[in-house]
Order: structure tokens, then C-alpha cells, then sequence
């Protein structure tokens, strides 16, 4: 994984946001299954501390309310924007990552051209459990799956193991630091488009879905959350 990638990244969505700050109206989005504190369950997480069973990867439940007339298609990015920029202090023996060191946005969920009568997925409804090296891209159940910043990842890594090199479609979920002080914000966007389709196929990520969409948003919302591993 490049830092180069990720700030192209950040700036992309930071220029889509504020193209459409004023234009678009707003989406009710909500999310299931979190816990009393407004958590992710543990049931999200891609890795999990040893001693604390498998990762269950499962992409939570999401419901947002119908866009307004014009409406034909949905997109849902998921975000974490807390990921710290020096990417080689993340779990280094002996380091404790500050709660004010420099961060930078990660992709955790694409998903493109969801049906404009379809409302609502259910937990695990676009993967239900862990797979190495992720779910496939394209077309799935409830829209086509983009690629998630796991890919670079583990694409640019020295030494990955190969059967975790791809292809990342879709959701795949926290696996923050263990030696972070900052507890992870997750955020959930869900864009209603006045297109049915967007114009990607194939591999494509989160900055390539921002562009492709601006100017076609009719309105937009998001429901955030945090994550840790004590699973409270």
C-alpha cells in the first residue's frame, strides 16, 4: 500500500464533497446491529487479536430512505478516515500510535449501481463471512462490487502472502491497529444518482466512483460508527 494511492484518494473525495455540499438533498442512513456504545460488532471486523476466534468479515445491515424523483440508482462507500499515514507504525512492536498523528482516509466498501427500488441490505448481505483475499469483483447480489482499499494493501506489501492479494470486491470490514490510540470512525455513504449505471466495470476503486458520480447525485446521507476489539 502506497501513501501516494491513499492521499490521491483523499483528495478526490474531498473535491466530490464539496462540488455537491449545497446541491444535493439528504438520505436518512441507519445501521444494524451496533452495540449500546454505537459500535460495529465484532462480526464486521477482517482480523481479530489471536485468542478471539476467526474474523467474521460480515457486512452489516444498511438502510437508507428513498431518493427523491429521478432516482435510478444507488452507491454505498464505506470510509475510514482515521488510518494513520505512516503506515509502517501500524502494529509495530514497541510504538504507540498518537491520537493526533497524521491520518488519511481507507475504503473499506464499494458498491455501485444498487437498484433504485432496493432500500435496505441485510447483515451479510454482501458477505457473510471471511474469504482470503476477499470477495470477488462485479456483479453481485445487491449491485457491483468495486475494489476495497485491502487491495493495495496487499498488493503493495513486501512479502504478502499470495492467497491474500485480491481481489477485495465489495465490503470488507476494521481491522484498525492494536497499537492505536485512536478509536476508528467508520463512515457509511449512500449517494442516490440519476443514472441507473455508472460508467466503470472491472477493477475500479472508491476515487473513480467519486468522479464517475459528480454530477448525477440527487442526494446523499451517512451513518457513522466506531470500532474496537473489546467488542463493546
Amino acid at each position: 500500500m502506497k501513501k501516494q494511492f491513499f492521499t490521491a484518494a483523499l483528495v478526490a473525495a474531498a473535491a466530490f464533497g464539496a462540488q455537491h455540499a449545497v446541491a444535493e438533498s439528504s438520505l436518512s442512513v441507519k445501521l444494524a446491529g451496533l452495540t449500546p456504545e454505537g459500535n460495529l460488532p465484532l462480526s464486521t471486523a477482517f482480523c481479530l487479536p489471536p485468542g478471539m476466534g476467526k474474523p467474521g468479515d460480515e457486512s452489516p445491515g444498511i438502510r437508507w430512505s428513498a431518493g427523491p424523483a429521478g432516482t435510478k440508482s444507488y452507491v454505498i462507500i464505506s470510509t475510514d478516515p482515521d488510518v494513520v499515514q505512516n503506515l509502517s507504525l501500524m502494529n509495530k512492536p514497541g510504538v504507540t500510535i498518537p491520537a493526533d498523528a497524521p491520518r488519511m482516509n481507507i475504503y473499506h466498501w464499494v458498491l455501485i449501481d444498487i437498484p433504485a427500488i432496493q432500500h435496505h441490505i441485510p447483515p451479510g448481505g454482501d458477505g457473510a463471512h471471511f474469504v482470503p483475499g476477499g470477495k470477488p469483483i462485479g456483479q453481485a447480489a445487491y449491485g457491483v462490487r468495486g475494489t476495497n482499499d485491502y487491495w493495495p494493501y496487499f498488493n503493495k506489501r513486501p512479502g504478502a502472502p499470495a492467497a491474500m492479494k485480491g481481489p477485495y470486491g465489495g465490503f470488507d470490514g476494521p481491522c484498525p491497529p492494536k497499537n492505536d490510540l485512536l478509536v476508528h470512525d467508520y463512515k457509511f455513504q449512500v449517494f442516490a444518482l440519476d443514472v441507473a449505471k455508472l460508467p466503470l466495470s472491472g477493477q475500479f476503486f472508491a476515487p473513480a466512483v467519486f468522479k464517475a458520480m459528480q454530477g448525477h447525485v440527487l442526494a446523499q446521507g451517512e451513518a457513522d460508527a466506531k470500532f474496537t476489539f473489546s467488542g463493546k
